[in-house]
């Protein structure tokens, strides 16, 4: 493990730490052994069965993004998909996202560059429909305005729902607006330009300094935008950018589905579906965060926030989410091994591969 992801595993630790102490301050550990004891685990069949046919429209969204490139089937881009999402599970640093377009260029002869573009372009997709649900269910909460959810030190109210309520409103008009334009090659020479000559505002350090700061920060950023530009480059045809949101939306209607699904079977969970898809939305914004391997507290910590504003129980939204967060992750390690035994990949050694594959690639040019 190098340096870089040792510092940031150990801090994902201490937030994990931190977020499990205030999802679970307030409930007693034999409380929670007995709720978890009471749920109904039949409704983990269905649950688990939605949540893995999410994975595969996943599979389907990257083979169209794909298609540019190369024609793949769906299982040969979903193997690779769940060993990277395994990989996030059980090692620090999410390098399940760079592994992935290790092994399929390994299996599939993709450039390197050309298969992160396109996670990064399938992780876009991601974060517009998480936006836009966040808009559609967060924003139509009926929330009573003396409402206080303690959380540590903190009171989140109908107020602080609502600043948070127009700022992602606010930011997903700003990404739209941004990728329309950054798919204009001038505008993006543009933006290339103006990274480049950011170190210039440094007048008062010296040369040295700012050719540090161009090769440590400025390169990679626009190693990063330029994937992004690849990755869209890759979708440009408006039949493929709408069978990619069409995707997009069922495949988080399904996983908001897998959730309801499970809370039919948990005690004092009495949520709309509706309801539990803000609870999921919450949940994703929450474990965007860094933390340990597998999300594990600031997930918890989501959940029990997010029930907490439909008024359940310290006890209930922490034995639920504690359960649910299982079974979302524990059959995508198992699916993610499977994967990795059917294609015979090393997983830790191609998790390791990948993020030296990422670090000692050169900025691509996509003009």
């Amino acid at each position: 493990m190098t340096k870089k992801m040792a510092v940031s595993f150990i801090g994902g630790i201490i937030v994990s730490v931190v977020a499990l102490y205030f999802a679970f301050i307030n409930v007693p550990l034999a409380e929670l052994f007995n709720y978890l004891a009471s749920i109904n685990y039949l409704w983990v069949l269905p649950a688990v069965a939605i949540a893995f046919l999410s994975f595969m429209l996943r599979a389907w969204r990257w083979r169209i993004i794909l298609e540019s490139e190369k024609k793949i089937s769906v299982w040969r881009a979903y193997h690779p998909m769940m060993i990277g999402f395994m990989i996030n599970c059980v090692l620090p640093g999410r390098l399940g996202e760079v592994a992935r377009p290790v092994i399929l260029q390994k299996e599939e002869k993709i450039p390197f560059t050309t298969g992160l573009a396109t996670v990064v372009a399938e992780r876009v997709f991601d974060i517009g429909i998480l936006l836009l649900l966040f808009v559609l269910t967060v924003g139509m909460l009926q929330i009573d305005s003396d409402q206080n959810v303690a959380f540590g030190s903190y009171l989140l109210n109908l107020e602080t729902l609502q600043t948070v309520f127009n700022g992602l409103l606010k930011l997903g008009a700003l990404l739209i607006v941004g990728i329309a334009l950054f798919s204009i090659g001038k505008f993006r020479k543009i933006i290339y330009s103006v990274v480049l000559s950011m170190p210039e505002l440094l007048f008062f350090a010296g040369e040295k300094f700012k050719s540090s700061v161009r090769k440590k920060i400025c390169e990679p950023v626009i190693h990063i935008l330029k994937n992004i530009a690849l990755g869209f480059t890759l979708i440009r045809y408006p039949k493929k950018v709408l069978s990619c949101v069409v995707l997009s939306i069922l495949i988080w209607g399904l996983a908001a589905f897998s959730y309801y699904l499970f809370s039919l079977g948990s005690p004092g969970v009495n949520l709309t579906y509706r309801e539990m898809t803000t609870v999921m939305v919450i949940v994703c914004f929450f474990i965007s965060l860094p933390s340990v391997p597998g999300w594990w507290g600031l997930w918890e910590a989501g959940g029990v926030f997010a029930l907490s504003l439909f008024g359940v129980t310290a006890k209930d939204a922490a034995g639920f989410t504690l359960a649910n967060h299982a079974i979302q992750v524990f059959p995508v390690i198992i699916a993610g091994f499977v994967s990795a035994m059917l294609l015979s990949v090393n997983i830790r050694r191609m998790s390791f591969q990948g993020k030296e594959y990422q670090e000692k690639q050169p900025i691509i040019k996509t003009e």
